[in-house]
């Protein structure tokens, strides 16, 4: 089955405080979003969706940095929600598609791989790594612990028969979609967990991407 990786990409980096959206920083010389698109090299077809505004500057930063991963364009939502669907209405259908943050540059392609190879009808697949801080649940002042045993960081990409997620995204937006599974649960559909990684870090802040450029 074909494979087709679909980034997400229309933050505008305003906790990075920064004169750019994060994704078009440089992580060692090279624009963060070139590093995430080159891991997804092995796959068919890659779609970025990127707000409207910003496609004339991708286009000149990919003829600056001679970057020449062929890719297409979708033009952003409001929501990573609405920017998805939009992005999911280029995916062919009977297709795998891997959806992405545009600032998760180390995914490996060893995870990428098991994660594709775990997809299948009705089941949309997720990696996860567990919790190593302590966590507190603070309600109307009363502060009680959480046992962080079962608590797990959410990553992507996340993966789904195509036809699945396209048909999830159908419904109408909510708060709670959070990520692309809970999309799919709230339609009905199962989610696998396979254990992620570590340096699959989502680069939001100043210190994320000094940590970043440091693994």
């Amino acid at each position: 089955m074909r494979k087709i990786a679909l980034i997400v990409a229309g933050g505008k980096g305003e906790r990075m405080k920064a004169s750019i959206p994060k994704q078009f920083l440089l992580l060692h010389g090279t624009p963060i979003l070139m590093h995430t698109l080159k891991r997804f090299s092995h796959f068919e077809e890659i779609v970025l969706v990127l707000p409207l505004l910003q496609f004339k500057y991708w286009k000149e930063l990919c003829e600056t940095y001679n970057f020449t991963q062929k890719h297409s364009l979708v033009s952003g939502g409001e929501t990573r929600f609405h920017s998805v669907k939009n992005g999911l209405v280029r995916i062919a259908d009977n297709t795998i598609v891997a959806i992405h943050d545009g600032v998760r540059p180390l995914i490996s392609t060893t995870l990428i791989d098991n994660l594709v190879a775990e997809s299948k009808s009705g089941v949309g697949v997720i990696p996860i790594v567990p919790v190593k801080d302590s966590y507190r649940k603070v309600d109307m002042g009363e502060s009680t612990q959480i046992d962080r045993k079962n608590l797990f960081k959410v990553q992507t990409p996340q993966c789904f028969l195509s036809t699945d997620i396209k048909e999830a995204y159908n419904q109408d937006y909510s708060p709670i979609f959070t990520d692309d599974a809970s999309v799919f649960e709230s339609h009905g559909g199962k989610i696998n967990a396979v254990l992620g990684e570590e340096k699959n870090l989502k680069i939001t802040t100043e210190e994320d991407l000094k940590i970043v450029e440091i693994l």
